[in-house]
């Protein structure tokens, strides 16, 4: 269980940038007004009608694009390959409505190819002739770019707010740190976690170097039933092993000592090394880290709410493997968190302690800390309203 678990992360929290949030704000602010842009500059023709003209010019351009150098020789096919050009482009330009926009560039790319005989250079003509309608078009695309840079505009505010949201949390944390009585007397609560770590860590270690390999696999598989424990239970072959076979009587110390063995030498000490080193060689890492740390008590201590139902699951693991004097030490625990209001005072004080280091109590008596809770305070105010007033994409 780590120390830092229930204590929070009240870390130093630096000081505003507010260029970054700044340019979250322009760069939102920007790309709003470029999409709402994109969008009137497509409602001022109708963005049905964008859609048609968009049709009308790809299928104009793509006939241009597909004969300009098929139809512009003298062969036999280049003659049909140009009768059946002609025939398509100018029924294409024919049929166009007569309120299309830009219908005019279109007559004027048929003038450009209306010949009895084609060059590459009248095709270019007919294909510059169409840029009027293609930057109309172009709307269109310029309303997905300006929909693409707002997406992003938007996620970067929302990264921003968020950056800010948790240095609200750190500074707001800083300061109830900052209220706590550094000279209590926390001892109170330090002692008897101590004296149960102490205990408990030696009673694993005992059973590592002593007991055999199965009994401490017991009490590893036991935390099952208690999730306020924080205990590995044994790889399943691993535990399979120890329970069956005779090597399981020797201690994990002595496993661990077989594990270097060569093969020739562990002959002499299992009955079938093969099996022992499927089983056990291959778990040498989880028997390494086989210890007490998941049936200790973090410092600073949990919150006075909690120990009561901690103390009774690490009870419940290590009964039998510990002394009277441990576990009167989490009675102790237990009594002095039903003073919630006492127990907190102290707890306060431990986690002040322990997190605030001579520059964060240095903000803390500057005053500095609470001009930057100020400022990212600001600062998410800045960014809500200019996410409130974005479009949605």
């Amino acid at each position: 269980m780590s120390e830092r678990e229930h204590a929070g992360d009240a870390g130093t929290t630096g000081a505003v940038e507010r260029p970054e949030s700044e340019d979250a704000v322009a760069e939102l602010e920007s790309a709003t007004a470029d999409y709402r842009a994109a969008q009137a500059a497509i409602e001022d023709i109708g963005r049905d009608t964008l859609h048609t003209l968009d049709d009308r010019y790809c299928t104009a351009r793509d006939l241009l694009v597909e004969y300009q150098d098929k139809a512009t020789d003298t062969g036999a096919q280049e003659f049909l390959n140009f009768a059946q050009f002609e025939q398509r482009f100018s029924t294409h330009v024919e049929g166009l409505d007569d309120d299309l926009p830009r219908r005019e560039t279109f007559e004027t790319a048929l003038e450009a190819v209306d010949k009895t005989r084609l060059s590459e250079d009248d095709f270019d003509r007919a294909l510059d002739a169409l840029d009027p309608a293609a930057a109309l078009v172009e709307r269109l695309d310029d309303e997905d770019a300006a929909r693409d840079r707002l997406v992003s505009a938007l996620t970067d505010a929302r990264n921003a707010r968020q950056d800010h949201l948790d240095a609200i949390d750190r500074c707001e944390r800083l300061l109830e740190l900052g209220e706590a009585d550094l000279d209590a007397p926390i001892e109170e609560l330090r002692e008897p976690i101590e004296t149960w770590n102490d205990a408990v860590r030696e009673a694993i270690a005992d059973l590592r170097t002593d007991a055999p390999a199965r009994e401490l696999f017991a009490v590893f598989e036991s935390a099952d039933r208690y999730p306020l424990v924080d205990l590995d239970a044994p790889p399943e072959p691993l535990a399979d092993y120890v329970e069956s076979e005779p090597p399981g009587e020797e201690s994990v110390a002595r496993l661990l000592e077989y594990a270097d063995f060569s093969r020739s030498k562990l002959d002499h000490y299992v009955d079938d090394p093969s099996a022992f080193r499927s089983a056990v060689a291959t778990e040498r890492t989880y028997l390494e880290r086989l210890d007490a740390d998941g049936l200790t008590i973090d410092w600073p201590p949990p919150p006075a709410e909690e120990v009561p139902w901690l103390v009774r699951e690490l009870r419940g693991v290590a009964a039998g493997l510990v002394d009277d004097e441990a576990t009167a030490a989490l009675r102790d625990l237990v009594a002095s968190a039903r003073d919630q209001e006492r127990y907190d005072r102290l707890r306060d004080a431990a986690v002040a302690r322990e997190q605030l280091d001579d520059a964060d109590r240095d903000r803390l008596a500057s005053g500095a800390v609470e001009t930057e809770l100020a400022d990212h305070r600001e600062a998410v105010q800045r960014l809500d309203d200019a996410i409130a007033d974005a479009p949605d994409p």
